[in-house]
């Protein structure tokens, strides 16, 4: 039984809503970043982990990919030019929504208060903005790749999610009307009950 070890309000969430998607069981450990498990998972205290048997894995999208990959669902086959282009709308998602999110969050509660620089959250909402417009020309509806759901879509929903929490708007019609029909999937209620 696979173990997710961090809480709610993070990306672990992530890896928990993946695992509903697969059928798969697991236990929750809910602990903040820097908690002694946390530490005990991974030296830097960062979180999600996954524990599977003897195995700790770390990072939420290397775990998506593992457990995609691991159970043959929600990804195109390794060495497929769908593959390849699941990664790229990946990539995509990392770089120009969560690295944003992430770094307004910085700014905002994460980092030390005299290294904060609160000035910065215009210019990410404008980055947002922009990026938002871009991922929404690559939808192919209804999901990210078309009729097949992918880890793209999970993160993604994550951070669409994450954005309404932080107050940076979501100015595609598409996006939003995405995000409820993501956010209203069995796996993703099961996962927020836990």
């Amino acid at each position: 039984m696979y173990e997710v070890i961090g809480g709610t309000q993070s990306r672990a969430f992530r890896v928990m809503w993946m695992l509903e998607e697969l059928d798969q069981p697991y236990t929750h450990t809910a602990v903040k970043p820097h908690s002694p498990e946390a530490l005990a998972a991974n030296p830097s205290g960062k979180i999600p982990a996954l524990r599977d048997g003897d195995a700790l894995l770390t990072d939420s999208t290397a775990i998506l990919t593992y457990l995609a990959d691991k159970h043959g669902k929600l990804t195109y086959p390794a060495g497929t030019v769908e593959r390849a282009r699941q990664d790229g709308i990946t990539h995509m998602v990392l770089d120009e929504l969560d690295a944003v999110l992430w770094t307004a969050a910085r700014h905002s509660f994460i980092l030390p208060e005299d290294k904060r620089v609160p000035d910065i959250k215009d210019s990410l909402k404008w980055e947002f903005a922009r990026n938002i417009e871009r991922l929404s020309d690559v939808m192919k509806g209804p999901f990210l790749m078309g009729e097949t759901m992918t880890i793209a879509d999970i993160i993604a929903a994550h951070c669409l999610n994450w954005a309404y929490g932080a107050k940076f708007e979501i100015e595609s019609p598409k996006l939003v009307a995405y995000a409820k029909v993501m956010r209203s999937r069995d796996a993703f209620k099961r996962a927020v009950a836990k």
